[in-house]
């Protein structure tokens, strides 16, 4: 069974780049995403995530479920965003063109659904960008990378290690899962929704105690090795730079300053096609 999030090498030239590189990348990308609301932008870092995610060899059974609960959280925003603010698209981009009135205050507009659209272009534009991070990344390499930018290895090597033992709580999870449906307790599709929700989370605290266990473990090691005693530290998996990770920075900060440029030409980060 694929496991999710989990680092695999496939041999790409993502994986090639050094760990500081990607991590750029993704604040970049990231912070990018989250400065704009220009659809003209959106729609082409939605492309250039899609295709990268392409590149990556990224297998849907390593994201899928992941994808599936992100979707749903989407779908509630969105639903959230209108219940709440329907007039926002209106307030937004100074025009109103009603579609379908609801009754009260909640009118369908055009803008409304426009300012909704950039919300979920966000969204698809930002996950590729999180699972090609996590999926391409050796966990110890993203521990140097973050020391390398002034991160406390304490913290990075925490963040190496959550990542490293993904996979492990996840074969866990089937072990225990495996164990109860050998004891007749019903977790797939044959059950009722209701039923697998209940015998599923059955599982969290036995899943909790094992993975107590394993951090009480794994500290105890760190702490016998004198983990955390010295200022700083050498790193195995650390690379340096080379002329690809340089090349892949300025494309990366190129594009960034392009579409801030874009954006914030005539002082609103909003694209209007209602004026």
């Amino acid at each position: 069974m694929a496991k999710l999030l989990t680092y695999k090498e496939k041999g790409t030239w993502m994986e090639n780049l050094c760990g500081v590189t990607k991590l750029i990348f993704f604040l970049a990308w990231t912070i990018t995403c989250m400065l704009t609301y220009d659809t003209r932008i959106l729609a082409v870092m939605l492309f250039i995530s899609l295709l990268l995610f392409k590149l990556s060899k990224t297998q849907w059974s390593q994201v899928g479920s992941v994808f599936k609960v992100i979707l749903v959280f989407m779908i509630i925003n969105v639903v959230a965003i209108f219940i709440f603010a329907p007039g926002q698209g209106t307030k937004i981009y100074g025009t109103e063109h009603i579609l379908y009135s609801l009754g009260g205050r909640w009118k369908l507009t055009g803008e409304q659904l426009f300012y909704e659209l950039n919300v979920v272009l966000k969204y698809f534009t930002i996950v590729p960008a999180v699972f090609m991070f996590i999926i391409t990344t050796n966990p110890s390499e993203l521990a140097a990378s973050l020391n390398k930018l002034g991160v406390s290895y304490n913290i990075g090597y925490s963040i190496a290690i959550a990542l490293r033992y993904i996979p492990d709580v996840q074969d866990d999870f089937h072990k225990i899962k495996n164990a109860q449906e050998a004891r007749g307790i019903e977790m797939s599709g044959k059950a009722k929704l209701t039923e697998r929700i209940k015998n599923v989370s059955a599982i969290i605290f036995p899943l909790i105690f094992t993975s107590m266990e394993r951090i009480d473990t794994v500290s105890n090691a760190m702490e016998l090795r004198g983990f955390g005693k010295n200022k700083k530290r050498t790193w195995y998996m650390g690379r340096k730079l080379a002329g690809r990770d340089y090349v892949v920075m300025a494309v990366t900060f190129a594009f960034m300053i392009v579409a801030l440029v874009v954006t914030y030409h005539d002082g609103n980060r909003f694209y209007n096609p209602f004026v």
